[in-house]
């Protein structure tokens, strides 16, 4: 069907919606559009980013060899990877504010899959080291991901469903661990391609897998539930509206389909600058917070990507294949433990309100933190698997907790929101690389795993300190039950 003047009408919705058109069901397992399409295409496409960045660890005893490296040349590449997501995530909030998710992603993922492909040309540690920073840019379409799932889902549902889209898609980085170095030794048993040449030809297959995903995505994707993300740009309640000022009564969790925070309002000349999103996003202290603590569980998963395949090889003595197994173990959890942290946060949502999403967090990630530290401490292969299984779930879980809360920071700064928590993870992976795992230590890579788990449960302390006026927080309830507040306010700093 198409509207007078050409152009094609979004397609309707076969799964129910509220008033501004977000799904209030969630169900993976089909492919409507646009809601389902837009999960799929969002969580494949990120998929391919972090299977392309975590494509050379699982290839590192090889490739180390072949460079004559150094574990200081390892450990700054490390670093290295991370940097480059730190400043690409945070960017990435306002451009998906500017132009749609849609176009962000594919965007980025076709601009890095040229670096990925360069993996293979790569001739001494200067090199190296400056491809893994390249690389390390397309996991900044892990911001474009949340936000595109936050917008296509309603509150009731939108932590699960951020949960699934970036578990399903950090299976990438697992999987990855498994798939590499099978495709290293197809090349040299299957095809007799020398080890030289061999894992340089391997970088083709994720290299053109994520270009493949980004096509899919601008062929077939849509922004938002009504259409591009020009035909639905947020507008801000006008103050003409004679629902000027709002009681605030009960309203949290429990009343996920509140009708408060509508885009269908019918003003049309009030569109915010890019700065005021900007500043709106950035002056809100709970979004710093989450980026902080953030930063030491997705920070901690990303670290623990990096080097869980060399922990053992090094401690164990095992092949590079059983290696990659066992670093597989910890990277395929995802695919249930990020989807079970959205689903824990908003049943504690359901249940107790924000408190119980605040509360659940703070449990799960530290409980991630003693198994870390557990883990650096294993004497033996069959408890270090095991361990390592139990770190990844937590951990991972802990990070779907904290986006089943970032949606509720800011709705119109909701991409700054995003960027800002999504770079806060990478942070805490340069520094956690950077203190432990950069090879100019004294100490051994389990002991730095350890030590990792201390920061990771120090660091989780501060969710205490978010607190939501309407909403509460951990150890206080909502502070403006009964009052009025102007719908201005509402829409700013606290939607749904």
């Amino acid at each position: 069907m198409e509207k007078p003047g050409g152009t094609r009408a979004p397609p309707q919705p076969t799964i129910p919606v509220d008033e501004d058109g977000r799904a209030t069901s969630f169900r993976p397992f089909t492919a409507s559009s646009p809601h389902m399409l837009a999960f799929h295409l969002a969580w494949l496409s990120l998929f391919s980013n972090f299977f392309s960045t975590f494509s050379i660890p699982p290839l590192l005893p090889v490739i180390r060899h072949d460079l004559g490296l150094t574990p200081e040349d390892i450990g700054r590449a490390g670093i290295a990877s991370f940097a480059g997501a730190i400043l690409s995530r945070f960017v990435m909030g306002p451009v998906c504010d500017a132009v749609g998710p849609r176009v962000a992603s594919a965007s980025l993922s076709l601009l890095t899959a040229p670096f990925v492909l360069s993996a293979g040309l790569v001739t001494g540690p200067g090199s190296f080291i400056l491809v893994r920073f390249l690389v390390g840019f397309s996991i900044a379409n892990f911001v474009s991901n949340q936000f595109w799932i936050s917008s296509m889902f309603a509150p009731s549902v939108v932590g699960l469903a951020n949960g699934v889209s970036a578990g399903w898609a950090n299976v990438g980085s697992g999987l990855t661990q498994l798939v590499m170095p099978l495709v290293f030794h197809l090349l040299t048993n299957a095809f007799h391609v020398s080890s030289h040449t061999a894992w340089r030809a391997s970088f083709v297959v994720p290299a053109l897998f994520q270009t493949m995903t980004a096509f899919l995505v601008l062929s077939f994707g849509q922004d938002m539930p009504r259409g591009t993300f020009r035909q639905h740009k947020p507008i801000q309640p006008q103050p003409h509206q004679a629902n000027h000022f709002h009681t605030v009564n009960n309203f949290h969790d429990k009343n996920p389909n509140s009708n408060f925070n509508s885009n269908n309002n019918n003003g049309d000349d009030d569109d915010d600058s890019i700065w005021a999103v900007l500043w709106n996003g950035l002056s809100n202290y709970r979004g710093w917070i989450l980026a902080l603590t953030y930063g030491y569980s997705f920070g901690a998963e990303l670290t623990t990507d990096n080097v869980i395949a060399g922990y053992f090889y090094e401690r164990f003595g095992v092949g590079v294949q059983t290696a990659g197994v066992l670093a597989a173990l910890f990277g395929t959890a995802n695919c249930i433990s990020r989807p079970m942290g959205g689903v824990v946060s908003d049943e504690m949502g359901r249940r107790f309100g924000m408190r119980g999403r605040l509360w659940a967090l703070w449990v799960t990630q530290t409980a991630a933190g003693v198994a870390c530290v557990a883990l650096g401490r294993a004497g033996s292969l069959s408890v270090a698997a095991t361990v390592v299984c139990c770190f990844g779930l937590l951990v991972q879980a802990a990070a779907g907790m904290t986006f089943g809360i970032v949606p509720f920071v800011s709705k119109r700064s909701l991409g700054v929101v995003s960027g800002l928590t999504g770079s806060g993870g990478t942070t805490g992976a340069v520094v956690m690389q950077l203190l432990l795992f950069s090879g100019s230590q004294r100490f051994s890579k389990e002991t730095g795993i350890s030590l990792m788990g201390l920061m990771i449960i120090a660091f989780t302390l501060p969710i205490a300190l978010v607190r939501f006026p309407r909403l509460g927080g951990m150890f206080r309830g909502p502070s403006l039950v009964g009052q009025e507040v102007s719908s201005e306010e509402h829409y700013r700093l606290l939607p749904r």
